[in-house]
This record gives C-alpha cells, sequence and structure tokens, in this order.
C-alpha cells in the first residue's frame, strides 16, 4: 500500500497485495478521507500494529475494548487482526471511500473501453462486499 498527499483531508493510496481481494486488487487505486469517522463494515488505511512504516488497507470489523479487529477479504491472507490482534484508534489514519481500477491490458475497440470504464470506478461501501468470514465474527 503506497499513499500519497497525507497532509490533506482527502488522498490516493495505491493497493498492493492480494489482502483485498475481491473488493480491491492489486494495483488499485483509492480515493480516501483522512481522519473520517469509522464504522464496522467500513475499509481503512491503517499503520501496521508490529511495523508502524508500512500502511495496509483492511476492512474495520468490529469495535472492541483496546481497538479495532480488522480483516482482510480475502480469507487466504494472514496478515490481519488474526495475526496481530486489536489496531488502536491512533493507528486509523484514513476510510476508502471508492476505488479506481488502471486499464490492464485495454483492447483499443470502443465496446471494451466502454466495458472497463462501467467497472472502473466504484464507491467502496460499508456493507459492501464483506466476506462472509468478515460478516460471521
Amino acid at each position: 500500500m503506497r499513499q500519497q498527499g497525507a497532509r490533506l483531508p482527502f488522498g490516493l493510496a495505491e493497493v498492493t497485495g492480494p489482502s483485498m481481494v475481491p473488493t480491491l486488487r492489486h494495483g488499485d487505486q483509492l480515493l480516501v478521507r483522512y481522519g473520517a469517522p469509522v464504522r464496522a463494515g467500513d475499509v481503512v488505511v491503517l499503520r501496521h500494529p508490529l511495523q508502524q512504516d508500512l500502511l495496509i488497507v483492511k476492512r474495520a470489523v468490529e469495535r472492541r475494548d483496546t481497538g479495532w479487529w480488522v480483516l482482510g477479504d480475502n480469507p487466504f491472507a494472514e496478515s490481519d487482526s488474526r495475526m496481530f490482534g486489536t489496531v488502536p484508534d491512533e493507528l486509523l489514519l484514513a476510510r476508502v471511500l471508492g476505488r479506481f481500477r488502471p486499464p490492464r491490458g485495454l483492447r483499443r475497440s470502443p465496446a471494451a473501453a466502454v466495458s472497463w470504464a462501467v467497472g472502473a470506478l466504484r464507491p467502496v461501501w460499508s456493507g459492501r462486499s464483506i466476506s462472509r468470514r468478515a460478516r460471521a465474527r
């Protein structure tokens, strides 16, 4: 996860890795709002609790006494609260508002361009795309 423009209320971030598949994919660009209130189900940008110079993207699943329980949407990626426990509020940096999926191997036909454009820009909603595993916790 790479971040740009951390001092503005809105910024851009880039997803690296598979932990949020199918909601987010490697290379997706994210529109984020820094300091936004977080609710259960939100996709958030946070500092990794064990390596705080590393920014990660996870879903805030549940508020607990000691912080947020966060999970990736990919059940096979384990770098989340199952590994490092709850995340203190001060490590949550931003809430993801939407994602932009850059074109990959876009053919030059008008139909291909329209197909890409329809799916390229999407909001990331709280309750949308929560994996069964996240809802069950």
